[in-house]
């Protein structure tokens, strides 16, 4: 997804309706099954989404999705996995659904609770609802930032540039590629440049269980959730040690059921170790058919976990994929980073992760995996 809000007239060389598909279409890996675009050139807004279906395949999930009065719209990415609940409370407001989405679902939760929507979201969001009844942009991220949401705001032109990669900013002349300085000495050390910065200036990321409020002259980010700083001594602390196992049981089960909700086939990434074991366990004792796995290997041994990962898919009887990758297929992944991060990212899980998504895509649209 992305959008500019504020566009000002001495870019008029280059409309709108020319910038925001050139935008889009720099995103069109992220989603190949649906594309939109809305415009408002009266308020200066411009929003696009390219879709990547996994609930309601139909058109009825189109993005942008607007409002039944067409005066709020949104752009959504992400999986908000207590929708159904969600959305029978809306019916009870007297709410009605044209598709079966949890796009709507987000929609409609903003138009009856407004910023407030957020604590109602169980899942990993980023998204973008222009009010026009107000004139303001709403971006909101996920309680952990599992979904992407960068902006460039430049509050002396009024402007400001949303997308979930950097490589859409780049498409708009307002967008200035001025490398930020206070970035390099955060990327030397975490090997990855932590929220709010970006490699960029004027440019950052929205924080983990933050949005952003912006009118056109002010954007303002606030924050609606925090992990709880809950002593461990306080969480039920009248069970036993075989009632606390039950209890983590439960919720783990309850947690990977809840991302089995899917109109398109699903997978697992499996490495052998215990967090992805875990989650391929819950998958298997859930579901009425073999889950199907994917992993690595290497022929180095030191770095080799598929072995492992094959005793675990071969005893809870996965349907099981793995491939051997050798030292010019993982160079040959080096030349694609810059474009897949958009800016310095140094983590050695860089290479086999897309190697294996790559994998893993060839079979499944959707893959739970350890994190």
């Amino acid at each position: 997804m992305c959008g500019i809000v504020g566009f000002k007239s001495k870019y008029a060389y280059r409309s709108m309706k020319e910038l925001i598909p050139e935008a889009s279409k720099s995103l069109s890996h992220r989603g190949a099954d649906d594309s939109g675009f809305i415009f408002d050139e009266a308020a200066g807004v411009g929003l696009a989404h390219r879709r990547l279906s996994i609930i309601d395949l139909s058109r009825a999930g189109h993005q942008p999705m607007e409002s039944d009065d067409g005066t709020v719209c949104i752009c959504y990415n992400g999986e908000i996995y207590n929708f159904r609940k969600i959305r029978k409370i809306l019916e009870d407001c007297g709410y009605r659904f044209k598709s079966a989405t949890d796009t709507e679902v987000v929609l409609k939760a903003y138009l009856q609770w407004g910023t407030g929507c957020l604590e109602q979201f169980v899942g990993m969001f980023a998204f973008a609802i222009w009010d026009g009844r107000n004139q303001t942009l709403f971006l909101a991220r996920d309680r952990l930032g599992i979904k992407p949401l960068y902006y460039y705001l430049n509050e002396s032109e009024g402007i400001l540039i949303f997308s979930s990669e950097l490589k859409a900013l780049m498409v708009f002349g307002n967008f200035v590629k001025d490398v930020n300085p206070d970035a390099i000495p955060l990327f030397l050390h975490y090997q990855y440049i932590p929220a709010p910065g970006s490699i960029f200036k004027n440019t950052y990321k929205l924080l983990p269980g933050h949005f952003l409020i912006y009118d056109g002259d002010h954007a303002q980010s606030r924050e609606y959730w925090e992990l709880p700083k809950i002593p461990a001594t306080q969480i039920h602390p009248q069970h036993n040690e075989e009632e606390q196992l039950q209890y983590l049981d439960d919720l783990l089960t309850t947690a990977v059921s809840d991302r089995l909700v899917s109109d398109v086939p699903l997978g697992a990434l499996l490495s052998g170790g215990i967090d992805s074991s875990i989650v391929v366990a819950l998958m298997q004792k859930i579901s009425s058919t073999p889950a199907r796995t994917f992993s690595i290997g290497f022929k180095e041994k030191g770095y080799n976990e598929a072995p492992w990962a094959a005793k675990v898919a071969k005893h809870l009887k996965t349907e099981h994929t793995e491939l051997y990758v050798t030292a010019n297929d993982a160079l040959g992944v080096i030349p694609r980073l810059p474009d897949i991060y958009d800016e310095p990212f140094a983590d050695s899980s860089a290479i086999p992760t897309f190697l294996v998504s790559h994998l893993t895509r060839q079979q499944v649209t959707v893959a739970l995996s350890g994190d």
